[in-house]
């Protein structure tokens, strides 16, 4: 039963690199061997499918992370960065034209920079 244990400790760690199918495919071959019951193969399944799931998600939140991390070390301009810049460069060419009043324009400013 350690054999067991040590194997599915052993598949956990790679298992954001498997699929579902290949999974229950080893999980059928772990039955087929008698190392596992046929009535706990599919609790077994479930059990690694969802920790291969979570360990995909902790991979993508430490890529984003490092992705953010090194964009924020470069001098690189953000999203939030170029949209401020639009809004001011709106705000400018309103007011400059008198396409609006000032209260307009005030309203506008909050609710843009609300955002």
């Amino acid at each position: 039963m350690s054999n067991l244990f040590e194997k599915s400790i052993n598949m956990g760690f790679g298992l954001f690199a498997y699929s579902r199918e290949k999974i229950e495919s080893m999980v059928e071959e772990l039955v087929n061997k008698g190392e596992i019951a046929r009535k706990d193969a599919q609790k077994f399944a479930s059990d690694l499918i969802k920790k291969g799931e979570e360990q995909r998600e902790e991979l993508k939140k430490i890529i984003r992370d490092e992705i953010k991390n090194s964009l924020d070390l470069s001098s690189l301009a953000t999203k939030e960065d170029i949209a401020k810049i639009v809004r001011e460069e709106l705000l400018n060419v309103i007011k400059s034209e008198g396409i609006a009043r000032k209260d307009d324009i005030n309203s506008l400013k909050q609710s843009l920079n609300e955002k």
